[in-house]
């Protein structure tokens, strides 16, 4: 099953996997490795930095209904694991979105005491992501980085359209 920006999926069988496509987003793949179930999330913090309560406030729910939806299916918050993946600065121009997001989950799983077995945030390039949430597997494949000038116009949007992939 593939996931989008907002959206969470857990599973629970052999062979059953979960995907998403990330810039600067984050995803935060969760598993208990006793049960043999987990999921994966995809977040994008909103607002703007001085907004910090309504960031912290929307992306703390976002964890919190990935891992209720964990519990539902067997697992216990105990014995959690995560891998993380995204964060990436996919603009230069703009402000660092994807290190912010990457130390939201990093700052998460420490407060709540979910140890995170590896990672991959930062740099400048997208990421797809599978995970297997069973075996707490997980896959990236980094994307092609294609830098997007200041001053953008229609015969720029028309080339990059010409290169969209559609999932």
């Amino acid at each position: 099953m593939h996931i989008t920006q907002g959206e969470y999926a857990t599973a629970t069988k052999k062979g059953e996997m979960i995907t998403t496509i990330l810039g600067s987003c984050v995803s935060a793949c969760l598993w208990d490795p006793v049960a043999a179930v987990g999921g994966m999330n995809h977040i994008l913090l909103p607002g703007r930095v001085w907004e910090e309560e309504n960031i912290k406030g929307t992306s703390v729910n976002e964890m919190e209904l990935l891992i209720n939806a964990i519990l539902k299916i067997g697992g216990q918050k105990s014995r959690l694991h995560a891998k993380l993946f995204g964060g990436a600065k996919m603009i230069s121009h703009f402000s660092d979105v994807g290190l912010r997001n990457g130390e939201f989950v990093l700052s998460f799983l420490e407060t709540e005491g979910i140890p995170c077995d590896g990672q991959s945030l930062g740099g400048e390039q997208a990421r797809r992501i599978q995970f297997w949430p069973f075996s707490g597997r997980a896959r990236q494949k980094l994307l092609g980085r294609r830098d997007i000038p200041e001053e953008s116009n229609m015969e720029l949007s028309k080339d990059i359209g010409a290169e969209v992939e559609l999932f």
